[in-house]
């Protein structure tokens, strides 16, 4: 559950991405650039999305990953959905969409890099190229103080943070020689944005996904003509299957699955590099000015977490209500 403040678009969303579509939206054979498209606030084609490409999805049995296979294989697209949940896997295949694109499966712990070059492997042997990689796997292990449980830190680690770490060493290789343009999402967290008090090692895994994506952003930006453009998936409130375990009914505030996903398709269209999900209880304002007060925490030399500071409460929340 990701209901804690996300990022606000401005991380260098379009320099983070423009480098990786062509001069022209689409290949190149429209009339106006992608920059002057974006400048205006158009949304673009999503190059990939279409039948006959390819995505891979890790963590796609549940959740936002099999949200977003259903949304791919409904444009036609092949999804290969990864998992390490064997049963899991088999009621999304039952699930998903018949008569679309080609859905593959493979049982996957992304914390293991053998493993994940086995997916990689297996996903260029079956349908030859990779068009989206969605490094999506992600878990919420225990909330353990910062000086205990350290088998629990490094396993929260190991799946949020490495699992995208293994998953971009496997996979980026091969898509820098992709023929057309190819993405990569990785799902972070709003948790990793403003480090809310509690779950300590899963906010540390998600912070690190958010560092990591910018420099994996910022290092293909460096590459001429590289055809990869690459985004931060960040959700909020959403209920997905890891809260319907513990919440039966959905609150009325969270957002499902499949609201996540369109949302980030209508974000891909516009070339965002962050993308951040609102959802019915937290609007986008909210989101910038919770980020705002956690950046003024440094500018600013609070306290650390101030927002959680009972010297700081009054200021916060006239801040919040602006």
């Amino acid at each position: 559950m990701d209901a804690e403040c996300g990022t606000e678009r401005g991380f260098g969303n379009l320099a983070c991405t423009l480098n990786c579509y062509d001069r022209e939206i689409g290949f190149g054979n429209l009339e106006r650039p992608i920059t002057e498209a974006l400048k205006l606030g158009e949304r673009i084609m999503i190059p990939w999305l279409k039948p006959g490409k390819t995505a891979v999805i890790t963590g796609g049995a549940n959740g936002i990953g099999l949200a977003a296979a259903r949304r791919f294989m409904s444009a036609g697209m092949n999804v290969l959905i990864a998992d390490r949940d064997e049963a899991a896997m088999q009621a999304a295949v039952d699930a998903l969409p018949k008569g679309t694109g080609a859905l593959a499966t493979m049982l996957c712990d992304v914390s293991d890099p053998e493993q994940v070059e086995g997916l990689r492997a297996s996903a260029f042997d079956r349908f030859g190229a990779v068009h989206c990689l969605m490094n999506n796997a992600g878990t919420a292990l225990g909330r353990p103080e910062p000086w205990e449980d350290l088998a629990t830190w490094r396993r929260q680690l190991d799946v949020n943070l490495w699992g995208i770490i293994h998953g971009c060493h496997a996979f980026v290789p091969s898509m820098l020689d992709a023929d057309g343009r190819v993405a990569i999402i990785n799902t972070g967290s709003k948790q990793g944005i403003t480090n809310p008090p509690g779950g300590y090692a899963y906010n540390l895994s998600k912070a690190g996904v958010l560092a990591y994506t910018q420099s994996l952003a910022h290092a293909l930006r460096q590459r001429s003509d590289c055809p990869i453009s690459v985004h931060l998936l960040v959700p909020g409130f959403t209920y997905s299957n890891m809260i319907a375990r513990f919440v039966p009914q959905k609150p009325p505030g969270a957002w499902t699955t499949e609201q996540v996903v369109d949302h980030m398709v209508e974000s891909l269209e516009r070339g965002d590099f962050c993308i951040l999900c609102p959802d019915g209880d937290t609007p986008p304002e909210l989101d910038r000015r919770r980020i705002q007060w956690n950046a003024d925490d440094i500018i600013r030399n609070r306290p650390a977490l101030s927002r959680w500071h009972p010297d700081f409460a009054a200021e916060y929340e006239a801040f919040i209500k602006g």
